[in-house]
């Protein structure tokens, strides 16, 4: 849930971790807006470490990688973007296609 109550307010986060059985890995699903969003996993390009969410950066625990919101290197030693996976926005779910990169 991207929406939450607290004293009162409804406010929205940035960001969910999505887990699902079939992966050895978590998803990062990040909200740009209502309509726009990125569905990244969490296991670093460079040698398979899960990595960690800070906001709209993706953090390796192991070698200091980072990416961005959208899976993009932002810092080595990791060379290649994230996988990311389509996403079908229906009504008011999100669904994340796990057969495609």
């Amino acid at each position: 849930e991207f929406t939450y109550i607290k004293k009162e307010q409804t406010l929205t986060r940035q960001y969910i971790i999505v887990q699902n059985d079939k992966l050895e890995f978590p998803i990062y699903l990040y909200r740009f807006s209502d309509n726009e969003y990125s569905a990244l996993w969490m296991k670093c390009t460079h040698q398979g470490t899960e990595l960690q969410a800070s906001g709209d950066n993706l953090h390796c625990p192991g070698h200091g990688s980072e990416f961005s919101n959208k899976g993009v290197v932002n810092q080595g030693p990791a060379e290649k973007n994230l996988r990311s996976f389509p996403i079908i926005i229906q009504e008011a779910s999100i669904a994340i296609d796990l057969r495609q990169s």
